[in-house]
């Protein structure tokens, strides 16, 4: 079933588990630069779902074999793709570019 650029889930897909074929779709469509919203919006998930796929606590071998699946679809794409791990971005109040608006007047 193909379920690509649909504005809402199928009621197939609705309230289903994401299975190993879903999660190398899922690394396709990374790599691809599908947005993450279409991506929620495609398989009825919550985005926490989308990133245990993609930090590999969910389908850990997904990741290896959407690789391959990417080299046979998208020959032309292998050099213009970044297949690097994802890596969280931890988000602290305190740092950052709010250290930015500072002003040191007395220093």
């Amino acid at each position: 079933m193909a379920v690509a650029f649909l504005n809402s889930v199928p009621h197939a897909l609705a309230r289903r588990p994401l299975t190993e074929a879903d999660a190398v779709d899922i690394w396709i469509a990374r790599w691809l630069r599908i947005r993450r919203k279409d991506l929620v919006r495609r398989y009825g998930c919550d985005p926490r779902r989308l990133y245990e796929i993609w930090e590999g606590v969910r389908f850990a071998a997904a990741r290896a074999k959407a690789l391959e699946v990417f080299e046979e679809r998208y020959p032309g794409l292998m050099d213009r793709v970044d297949f690097g791990p994802h890596q969280r971005h931890p988000r602290d109040g305190h740092q950052g570019q709010l250290s930015l608006f500072e002003w040191h007047c007395c220093e």
